[in-house]
């Protein structure tokens, strides 16, 4: 399966269905009081564009470590 990235339509390397790099997966579903009510929006974004994107806010992004990977 092809995986996209979507802020620059890069496809993310995948060799024999083992997707060989990782990326950012975000699913938000809207709820009331948003002009999006009830909509579910997904999105995958390669780690150039991650970094390129967080770079931007104003308050960075909370980061930790973790013991073991799962």
């Amino acid at each position: 399966m092809k995986i996209m990235c979507n802020a620059c339509g890069r496809e993310l390397r995948n060799e024999n269905g083992i997707l060989m790099e990782d990326a950012f997966e975000a699913v938000k579903e809207w709820g009331y009081f948003s002009k999006k009510d009830l909509e579910v929006h997904k999105f995958v974004i390669c780690e150039e564009c991650y970094d390129r994107m967080v770079g931007g806010f104003a308050i960075p992004v909370s980061k930790s470590d973790k013991k073991e990977a799962m």
